[in-house]
């Protein structure tokens, strides 16, 4: 047999083709064999689903009832051989078939696609309904097996969507998976998501047929030296638009993949759970469901909308169910990411504040951030959010040093930073420049040229402030200049650290792009980041980080608080002073158009008293309000004694924020003593489910130097932000016996960078000696991270 067709024929067609020439064949030797009664020819495998590429195996099973001559299947087999065509070839009867696909997991695969050829249909109709319900009683135990496989496959051979010379067949993403997912649904436990699968299958299998063609092998491995030829037969301009047809079907594969078993897990735990047989058609009772942030909720494991959310009116909602998700180290669930592609519409430009912040958080996440934004990229929401995202989506880097596609590379490269975060005082500056970093290689040009026009006009449109743009696109037009004067000027050469630090301009920029460089170097690979460059440009950063030591921090030296207080202040301030009591207000905060309340301003005024600012934290981590950002200071409005007046923006962490009245009651009862606020976030915290959560960096507490304030000594935290942090620092700071004389408080993200103004009972900084203390006592309350 020659296994061609007709040269026009491409595509499913043409396998189409080549699975019927072959069945007319092998049909034809069978009937010349003799085969008598009580035999059938089966095809299985890839052969069994009806296609056949040009240099594919014949996978065929001659059936019969125990009463079959050797020679027969020798008549049957020898010409095939004699061809020079792969054979994969089994004789066996329908039992013994059915106890090797019981014992051999890769032999019952190739079973569920039986499909008859010639002599005794009813024993291959047998087979089949036999072989499928053995797989359907048997999945619970099997589908693991079948998982572990994929998994060690992948470990073996990588992920498609990233390699430069990828595994068609047996990479993840690939052909092999497309086979897994129909052995999934044939168990009848759960189904992949199909919109979009069988176009990526048709991609992979005709990219397959050109490779096959071009080598004239029967080979899976896409190799350099033959994608520009395989691109020229599938009508393709270069190689590259062939790799990145070939990562989108793969990328559509890998989460059509994640979604599935992720289904067949929530199966399995949930017959586990009943300690019984599973039944199909056993209604199961409604999972509970938890609130992770407002119109997210998590349920079996997964993050999904909240049955009141309406994505219609809430553009920001798909950030914060990702930031929520990823924060929790949950994936968010299929249907909810496809409901919020499918129904929120786009973000107002400027961003509010909150999509800002969600996006940090999102990133803020590290490992836990992967899934989630792969689920969002799926569904095409990164590119709503991201123009400029599709131009990198999926595009390969012919250079051996990298290791990810465009846009991997850069997701990779947030992951990466979030473990950097307690270097900068800016986490959101660093994460997001992480993310946008090497968009400009979507476009002609140097990419860090063109890489800076692109975040400015995408930082403007993310709502960041001309400061903070500028900053980003400093960073991103120089994410290589530290490693490329570092590696190729003299280190001891003044002018070298004079170059960088007349780039960067100051302190926080210096700390924002060493920790970017890293970040950028470790995402690119091994090869990229050594222990020689890391001392190279640590020693450039220090050399740099001397020159700049008098240059003027970007910070207030006096911290906040040196403004003159609003005629409410000062009201709130008296009122405190007179009843000896709390006086707050709230007021709605305004998006930047004054339509939309995006948090609350809390203003409070309490007469000073240790243990203030945590027993304050403590009461609004009760009423599970998110300190965005906060103030602190000194007022003596009528001259009676000290009033600290607390500025606060927070936000519910899901539902509204409680009424005024029934903060300040919880405040009286907690300053009196009545209501033990850390026993009672101790107790919220025993109860809550345990969630897989995520690695942080640890927690940061230093002493700022001397130079910070004239009149205090700051103390600097840096942390990831969590229920009952503030509060937790506060109850160390009153325990160490100092004063909080002002405070800055900010949450970015998911990160919280605050200072804290301290002096002793004196009013006076503290020494170095008791500075030094009271920082470790604050590091020792909140432990590790």
């Amino acid at each position: 047999m020659t296994v061609t067709t007709d040269p026009a024929r491409t595509g499913r067609e043409r396998r189409s083709a080549l699975a019927r020439l072959a069945d007319d064949w092998l049909t034809g030797l069978y009937r010349a064999a003799g085969a008598p009664a009580g035999t059938a020819l089966v095809a299985v495998g890839g052969y069994g689903r009806g296609a056949l590429s040009p240099r594919s195996d014949l996978d065929v099973l001659l059936l019969h009832d125990g009463r079959l001559a050797p020679e027969v299947a020798e008549r049957i087999w020898y010409p095939v051989w004699d061809s020079g065509i792969a054979l994969d070839h089994a004789v066996r009867t329908p039992d013994g078939a059915r106890k090797v696909a019981a014992a051999d997991l890769r032999a019952g695969l190739g079973l569920l696609d039986a499909r008859h050829l010639a002599g005794d249909d009813r024993l291959t109709a047998e087979l089949r309904t036999r072989v499928l319900a053995d797989w359907r009683a048997a999945a619970p135990d099997r589908l693991p097996e079948l998982r572990a496989l994929g998994r060690a496959r992948a470990e073996r051979h990588g992920e498609l969507s990233f390699l430069l010379e990828p595994d068609l067949k047996e990479a993840r993403g690939g052909l092999r998976d497309l086979a897994a997912l129909d052995a999934v649904a044939a168990s009848w436990l759960a189904d992949a998501p199909r919109d979009g699968l069988d176009t990526a299958a048709a991609t992979l299998a005709d990219v397959r047929d050109a490779l096959h063609l071009t080598t004239g092998r029967a080979t899976d491995r896409l190799t350099l030296q033959d994608q520009d030829q395989v691109a020229e037969r599938l009508g393709l301009p270069d190689a590259d638009t062939l790799l990145r047809q070939v990562y989108r079907a793969a990328r559509t594969v890998a989460y059509a993949s994640d979604v599935t078993w992720r289904a067949v897990d929530r199966v399995l735990a949930a017959r586990t759970r009943r300690g019984r047989p599973f039944r199909t058609t056993r209604r199961a009772a409604p999972a509970e469901r938890r609130p992770l942030a407002e119109g997210v909720v998590e349920q079996d494991g997964e993050a999904v909308l909240a049955r009141a959310a309406r994505p219609a009116a809430d553009p920001v909602l798909p950030l914060r169910a990702a930031a929520a998700a990823a924060q929790a180290g949950l994936p968010v669930g299929h249907a909810t990411v496809r409901r919020l592609a499918a129904e929120t519409g786009p973000l107002p430009v400027p961003w509010p504040d909150e999509a800002r912040d969600r996006l940090v958080g999102l990133l803020g996440a590290g490992e836990a951030c992967l899934p989630v934004w792969e689920a969002l990229d799926a569904e095409g929401l990164v590119g709503r959010l991201l123009p400029d995202w599709e131009q990198v989506r999926c595009r390969p880097q012919r250079n051996a040093v990298h290791r990810w596609t465009v846009d991997r590379h850069l997701i990779e490269t947030a992951v990466r930073a979030a473990a950097l975060t307690r270097r900068t005082a800016r986490p959101d500056l660093l994460l997001v420049a992480a993310l946008l970093h090497d968009l400009g290689k979507g476009r002609p040009g140097d990419h860090s040229e063109t890489g800076e026009l692109i975040v400015r006009e995408l930082a403007a449109r993310m709502g960041f402030d001309k400061p903070d743009t500028d900053t980003l696109a400093l960073l991103v037009r120089h994410h290589l200049t530290l490693v490329d004067t570092a590696t190729r000027r003299d280190p001891d050469d003044p002018a070298t650290a004079d170059l960088i630090a007349g780039i960067v301009g100051n302190r926080t920029h210096l700390e924002l792009l060493h920790a970017l460089t890293e970040a950028d170097a470790t995402a690119t690979g091994p090869a990229a980041w050594s222990a020689w460059r890391a001392s190279l440009v640590g020693q450039l950063v220090a050399r740099t980080a001397a020159r700049l030591a008098g240059s003027p921090p970007t910070a207030a030296t006096d911290g906040p608080g040196a403004d003159v207080p609003t005629v409410e202040q000062e009201r709130l301030a008296v009122e405190a002073a007179r009843t000896g009591g709390p006086a707050l207000a709230l007021r709605a905060e305004l998006a930047a158009d004054g339509t939309e309340s995006v948090g609350v301003e809390l203003t409070l005024a309490v007469p000073d008293r240790p243990g203030l600012l945590g027993t304050v934290a403590g009461v609004l981590a009760l009423h599970r309000l998110t300190v965005r950002k906060a103030g602190l200071r000194e007022l003596d409005p009528v001259g009676t004694g000290p009033v600290l007046l607390l500025g606060w923006t927070v936000a519910a962490e899901y539902g509204d924020v409680p009424e005024a009245a029934r903060l300040r009651a919880d405040l009286r009862r907690a300053l009196d003593g009545s209501l033990d606020v850390t026993r009672r976030l101790a107790e919220r915290d025993a109860a809550a489910p345990r969630r897989p959560g995520i690695r942080t960096p640890p927690p940061v507490v230093a002493v700022a130097p001397g130079a910070a304030s004239r009149s205090a000594t700051v103390l600097e935290v840096r942390a990831h932000d969590a229920p009952g942090l503030l509060h937790r620092i506060g109850r160390a700071l009153d325990t160490a016996g100092v004063r909080v004389r002002t405070a800055h408080v900010s949450t970015l993200g998911a990160e919280a960078v605050d200072a804290f103004y301290l002096t002793a009972e004196d009013g006076r900084p503290l020494t170095p000696e008791r500075a030094q203390q009271v920082a470790r006592a604050v590091q020792d309350a909140l432990g590790t991270g």
